[in-house]
């Protein structure tokens, strides 16, 4: 049976010592790498407001309209990257769910029969 058809449960420390990569574990830690850019992009904003404030006023409104918008854009592609790594990995398990109802091997599993 594929591995392929699990939960993201399943995607723990075991699958961190699968060899053969028959878990995935990155739709399971891809929330924690979201969160994480979020706190990055954060941190970063809050740094060059700071930095731009003891440079005077204006620097420092200059950052915050400018470092906002520029903070919201690297969201945005952070947000997309991912979700075109989740797209992928989706669509490699539908193809292995599919290629297992049409009575074929799904390419994970070729190797353990």
């Amino acid at each position: 049976m594929s591995e392929l058809g699990k939960t993201e449960n399943d995607a723990g420390l075991g699958a961190l010592t699968d060899l053969n990569f028959e878990k995935f574990i990155t739709l399971s830690v891809i929330k924690v790498v979201y969160i994480l850019g979020m706190a990055v992009i954060g941190l970063v904003y809050v740094g060059v407001v700071l930095g731009a404030i003891t440079q005077g006023v204006m620097a420092g409104l200059g950052a915050l309209i400018v470092g906002g918008l520029i903070a919201v854009l690297y969201l945005i592609f952070l947000r997309i990257w991912l979700e075109l790594i989740v797209v992928m990995f989706r669509i490699g398990e539908n193809t292995s769910k599919l290629v297992s109802q049409g009575g074929g091997t799904p390419a994970g599993d070729a190797g353990s029969e």
